[in-house]
């Protein structure tokens, strides 16, 4: 038998990037994109390679346009984290695994390294392939704390909750990541919630930006734990925006909902001026200047907004393509854990 999962990429709404650092975060994720892995039993365990693992190449520009999109490192690093931090996870719970192998493989149409959580959901999907395989049961909560050892722990990936909680929900998630909670319990407060489809979002991406969310978190780590001012000001600022949108959502008062997007892209500007590209801000940019709000989905890359109308969509789809970018309607997904 083979064991089909997926998992899905992921958009920050709203509070991010404060997930890392106690704040309180909005995410969704949407099914235009996926990864998806297979699983099946054979008698030596085999991760088997998937295109952004090729190691032969027709030229040197083919290598170059290859780690341009991919890094270095494929999604091998990934399958073969997972099922260690998997196996170590299982061990340290007591929960007995059968002794029996498998082969499992990838694959994914997520755009790479433009803050959509495309490795969170590889890890994600290789996860829960696992779990069926071996008949184990893992909360929600507890398989995005397994995710995020995978990418912390073991690949040294600096990252926050945020993306593994609302993949391993699969339904948009409220999170407060209250540090004294989490001390207490290991888990933030997540509480799934709705974003009705009458409220109108967009996602749009370019392809020519390839820095991943390492690049913002290893710059503001360094100032949040020395305890900057600013930096401290403006984690209470996203929760603060995070809990505005919230009680937007809950009462449909939609139309106070662009100007705190906005702001979230705004105070990070403020905060890391550095750690936003010419690029990454010429698209928001872009966006605004049809109407829509902005703001990123992640750390870069990609971005999220809110358009007013049809007719605001498609001259945000005309303003876009002239920059390269790619705009979507995001189909968010309401389905809960998916397999």
């Amino acid at each position: 038998m083979i064991i089909r999962t997926i998992a899905y990429p992921r958009a920050a709404l709203v509070g991010n990037p404060s997930d890392g650092y106690h704040g309180k975060t909005i995410a969704f994720v949407f099914r235009n994109y996926q990864a998806s892995v297979e699983l099946y039993e054979t008698p030596e365990l085999e991760l088997l390679p998937a295109k952004r693992d090729n190691n032969v190449f027709s030229c040197m520009e083919a290598l170059c346009a290859d780690v341009g999109l991919y890094g270095y490192y494929g999604g091998i690093r990934l399958l073969k984290a997972a099922v260690k931090t998997f196996c170590d996870f299982c061990r340290n719970e007591r929960i007995r695994l059968e002794k029996k192998n498998f082969t499992i493989r990838y694959s994914s149409t997520i755009p790479n390294r433009l803050g959509l959580a495309g490795s969170s959901a590889i890890i994600t999907a290789a996860i829960r392939a696992m779990m069926e395989f071996y008949h184990v049961n893992l909360p929600p909560a507890i398989l995005a704390n397994v995710v995020l050892a995978t990418e912390r722990d073991e690949l040294g990936i600096p990252a926050g909750l945020q993306d593994r909680v609302a993949q391993a929900y699969n339904t948009p998630v409220y999170m407060d990541f209250d540090r004294e909670f989490m001390a207490a319990n290991g888990i933030g407060r997540y509480q799934p919630i709705e974003i009705p489809e009458t409220l109108n979002l967009y996602v749009a991406y370019r392809t020519d930006l390839a820095e991943g969310s390492e690049v913002l978190h290893s710059r503001l780590r360094e100032d949040y734990e020395a305890g900057v001012p600013k930096v401290l000001a403006a984690m209470e600022e996203w929760a603060n925006l995070t809990s505005a949108v919230k009680a937007a959502l809950e009462r449909h008062a939609f139309s106070e909902i662009p100007a705190l997007l906005d702001r979230n892209f705004d105070l990070r500007c403020e905060v890391c001026p550095n750690a936003v590209s010419a690029k990454n801000r010429r698209m928001v940019e872009l966006a605004r200047s049809v109407g829509a709000s902005a703001k990123f989905t992640g750390s870069g890359g990609a971005i999220i907004g809110t358009y007013e109308n049809e007719a605001m969509f498609r001259e945000l789809e005309r303003v876009l393509k002239h920059g390269e970018i790619n705009v979507i309607k995001p189909e968010i997904v309401n389905t809960g854990c998916a397999r």
